[in-house]
């Protein structure tokens, strides 16, 4: 493969001229993201048929950096904005809402702030289908199955998803496919996905397609980073890539689709669980009743293997405190935290502005809201895990480095052949997507169009 250097970010994107065959006259996009797969399974998904013959001809990254904080709904975000979280406004999965068991999700369009690449293709007159890619509840995407589920009690999962995405395609989805769904355990869910993507390729032909599969992901946390479980996992993501160029190719639709496979995160082995919310409960600053918060002047909302701290308006004063406080804590090697970023600190990092603080986790550790202890410790131990959190690992962490990306592959009619990317950041691939479908993200993007792929 040809190497090739990455250059500085670009702060502005030209729009760039595509002729193709779509139904607005333009070339095809599917983007196919497998939650959690990482530069370091490329390997072994060389050796697989379906990925081998798709790498064959294919322009390459194994070393893409994720977003902080480095997990699904920020970073997919960042994916098809081209901006960092600071920026478009997706700084966690949940939202701040003390008191809450289950904290409701950014799953609607609207906590997106500016544009996305669904809402310029379909300005320019492109169907675009999604199908449980993250943040796109109410969005106008016109075959729409969003990633959202019932969160209350009352709330009904079919109904859930019908008025958050569109129920006339979702009716035909889960009438044909809705039995090989088993709620979220996976693979059944990938499964059911698989169907549905093929189903909308055969009937609806869309000019953009965007699906998330999240198969690899739930293994990992269930089982660990490397576990056996993750090769069986691949292997299904390679079966169903090998479904879906065979159905492209079937509908005619190979010669006028580029497809974009790509990760969000990877993922880290954890055993310890570190509570921040005891330290401040401890300090008078968070009271509970029972199981609830009842008043708080600053709280710890985790990234698992980060935390923000929140500083409630008005308490502003407390945020040196804060920071003398969790910056002493990380002198005890066994307090589980690396490092302790300022609000501006985490900025810089791309993180929400409006925290106080952000602690970055130890390899092994991760960060969770509950204020109670085991036993007095904040610590918890591996058989805790198993029991109370069922995860062996998780991401959330700082992106850098190799070891810790993840990956970026394309092949079609605008990509160039056998290009390897020395390094890429998520926000790449937003601006080179626009780029081959001839739209535009805006001036204030933090990626750059990755031209030495484009053909």
């Amino acid at each position: 493969m040809k190497n090739t250097k990455n250059k500085k970010n670009a702060k502005s994107v030209k729009n760039t001229k595509n002729a193709g065959t779509g139904s607005a006259g333009v070339r095809r996009m599917l983007v196919i993201s497998l939650d959690a797969v990482g530069g370091a399974d490329m390997e072994y998904m060389k050796q697989l048929p379906n990925f081998g013959r798709f790498l064959k001809d294919a322009s390459v990254c194994t070393n893409v950096e994720s977003v902080y904080p480095s997990i699904t709904y920020p970073a997919h975000t960042t994916i098809i904005t081209g901006r960092m979280p600071n920026k478009h406004g997706i700084i966690n999965n949940t939202k701040v809402q003390p008191g809450l068991a289950s904290p409701d999700w950014y799953w609607q369009r609207k906590y997106i702030k500016g544009t996305t690449l669904y809402d310029e293709a379909i300005k320019s007159g492109m169907k675009v289908a999604a199908l449980l890619w993250p943040v796109t509840a109410k969005s106008d995407i016109q075959y729409n199955m969003p990633e959202i589920f019932a969160n209350r009690p009352w709330s009904n999962q079919i109904v859930t998803s019908l008025i958050n995405g569109t129920p006339a395609y979702q009716a035909v989805l889960n009438q044909k496919f809705g039995h090989l769904r088993d709620g979220k355990r996976q693979p059944e869910l990938d499964n059911f996905v698989q169907q549905s993507l093929l189903y909308t390729l055969q009937h609806y032909r869309p000019d953009l397609t965007l699906v998330h599969f999240t198969d690899v992901d739930t293994h990992r946390h269930l089982y660990g980073v490397h576990a056996p479980e993750i090769k069986e996992a691949l292997e299904r993501h390679d079966a169903r890539l090998g479904q879906i160029m065979f159905a492209l190719e079937k509908l005619n639709m190979d010669k006028d689709t580029d497809v974009i496979i790509l990760g969000d995160h990877y993922q880290k082995d954890v055993s310890k669980i570190v509570y921040p919310n005891h330290f401040l409960k401890e300090k008078g600053l968070l009271e509970v009743e029972g199981q609830e918060v009842v008043a708080w002047k600053a709280i710890c909302k985790n990234c698992d293997g980060s935390a923000y701290i929140y500083v409630k308006n008005g308490y502003g004063h407390l945020q040196e405190t804060l920071y003398r406080m969790f910056d002493k804590l990380k002198e005890n090697p066994e307090s589980g935290i690396a490092n302790v970023f300022t609000r501006q600190e985490a900025i810089a990092r791309g993180a929400d502005p409006r925290c106080s603080l952000m602690l970055e986790a130890k390899d092994g550790y991760f960060f969770l809201d509950e204020w109670r202890t085991f036993s007095e410790n904040v610590i918890a131990d591996e058989r805790q895990i198993e029991e109370e959190h069922a995860m062996k690992a998780v991401h959330g962490y700082l992106p850098e480095g190799e070891d810790y990306s993840t990956f970026f592959m394309a092949k079609g009619p605008g990509i160039a052949k056998n290009v390897s990317v020395d390094k890429m950041h998520l926000a790449d691939e937003g601006v080179t997507m626009a780029a081959l479908l001839g739209l535009d993200l805006g001036a204030d993007v933090d990626g750059r169009i990755i031209t030495e792929i484009l053909e």
